[in-house]
Parts: C-alpha cells; sequence; structure tokens
C-alpha cells in the first residue's frame, strides 16, 4: 500500500463518512473512513473531475 495522506473525513448528516486522500506519485483515493485500506484509486486529475462533475449537480439523480 503507497503512502497516502488522508484528509480530514467528510460526513454529511445520516450518511457514511468518506475521505480523499493523495500519494506522492500523483493518484487520487477515496475511502469510507475506516475502511482506508481498500479504497478507490486513480490519477488526481480523474479524482477531480469526479469531484467537479459531482458539484456541478451530475450525480443529484442518485440521491
Amino acid at each position: 500500500m503507497p503512502d497516502i495522506t488522508w484528509e480530514a473525513p467528510f460526513c454529511a448528516e445520516g450518511s457514511s463518512c468518506f475521505r480523499l486522500g493523495t500519494d506522492a506519485d500523483g493518484n487520487g483515493y477515496i475511502a469510507v473512513a475506516g475502511q482506508e485500506k481498500s479504497p478507490i484509486t486513480d490519477s488526481l486529475e480523474a479524482l477531480r473531475t469526479l469531484i467537479t462533475e459531482i458539484k456541478a449537480g451530475k450525480a443529484d439523480h442518485l440521491l
């Protein structure tokens, strides 16, 4: 497992907490808080795109 620098957990009301992280090789990670040993990983650009699209409302239909 690479050395991942995790951000503080993001927790919404009544839902799971998620953490975002990065490593020195330019990879981005998303994990459920407490399950950081099983993250989803991709490039920082892919993580940036995912967050931008979510903020733009393109995942609202999942709520």
